[in-house]
């Protein structure tokens, strides 16, 4: 047991990432059975689907688990509301000031988690009565910070100065991975693009195949002018590129990112038109597997490394 263990109820300190068109009840419950803190993604749901996935959750599992709510969602009162209302014990928030909302949700019994990519961030959820922080580096699919700070470099500097218990996130997806960020400081791992190559995720099954064939170099971070996002690399991101190539105005990406082109591409499966958020780590996910069975994998590395590291 350790301060993430112990604080969630969970059997390893592995803690899956909530992820917009890829999170559901399924892939939440598989990572919670197996001992980890599945987390269902309400960034892509509206209300009453984030309802229908949290019964179907608690059907699915006996074990905890938890919803990420992204702060800057225009449905926020009523996501929060169904959360109350349903019992969800953890919450992870991102995207916004955690002020806002952690102290009603600590009221209702609630163990609250926020998302940050920097030092400063983290000591300002801290200061908002979270109960952890996950400090996210750039190498992380999805939204990231502006800061553009590495999982290595970010970890050992919240460390720091935090005093609450620290999840690590960004470019993790092996045990190794796992224990080097816990090595710098973390008291557990938060993986998000692994858990993407699963049968369990509700991502579409040609973005799952394009993440498993993906190498280095493969993805990018860009429109930083709206909201930095990483990618995989494909015609939609080479649009991006041509346009950027004509010094466009805000209005001008923002016409070409137009509405729900993320879930074209991760959801619906449009490989060219759509936007395709995963990790830099892409490049070592070969192969979709159960998620029970990468939390073993994990272990197995994570505890092989161990042994290694103690024969130096």
């Amino acid at each position: 047991m350790n301060r993430i263990t112990s604080l969630f109820g969970i059997q390893y300190p592995i803690i899956q990432a909530g992820m917009i068109w890829a999170s559901g009840w399924k892939l939440a419950s598989a990572v919670s059975n197996a001992g980890g803190l599945g987390i269902i993604g309400a960034g892509s749901m509206y209300p009453e689907i984030l309802k229908e996935h949290l019964i179907k959750c608690k059907k699915a599992t006996s074990q905890p688990f938890a919803v990420n709510v992204p702060l800057l969602y225009p449905d926020i009162d009523k996501l929060m509301q169904i959360i109350i209302e349903e019992e969800v014990k953890i919450v992870f928030t991102s995207a916004g000031n955690p002020k806002t909302w952690t102290s009603l949700l600590k009221e209702n019994g609630i163990t609250v988690v926020h998302v940050v990519s920097s030092v400063k961030f983290a000591l300002k959820a801290e200061e908002a009565g979270v109960d952890a922080v996950v400090a996210e580096g750039f190498e992380a699919g999805g939204h990231n910070g502006r800061e553009e700070t590495t999982t290595f470099t970010l970890i050992p500097m919240v460390k720091e100065q935090l005093t609450v218990p620290l999840i690590a996130a960004g470019g993790i997806a092996t045990g190794r991975g796992m224990l080097a960020a816990m090595v710098l400081g973390a008291d557990a791992v938060q993986i998000g693009s692994r858990f993407v190559a699963t049968p369990e995720a509700s991502s579409h099954v040609n973005f799952k195949n394009k993440v498993i064939a993906a190498k280095e170099g493969d993805t990018a971070l860009t429109l930083k002018e709206l909201a930095p996002v990483r990618l995989l690399k494909n015609k939609f991101y080479d649009d991006v590129k041509a346009l950027y190539a004509t010094a466009p105005s805000k209005e001008q990406l923002v016409e070409l990112l137009g509405r729900a082109r993320a879930k074209k591409g991760m959801f619906e499966g449009d490989l060219e038109e759509g936007e395709l958020e995963i990790g830099q780590i892409a490049g070592l996910i070969h192969s979709i597997k159960p998620a029970a069975e990468i939390i073993e994998e994990l272990i197995t590395d994570f505890n092989r490394a161990k042994m290694e590291l103690a024969l130096l």
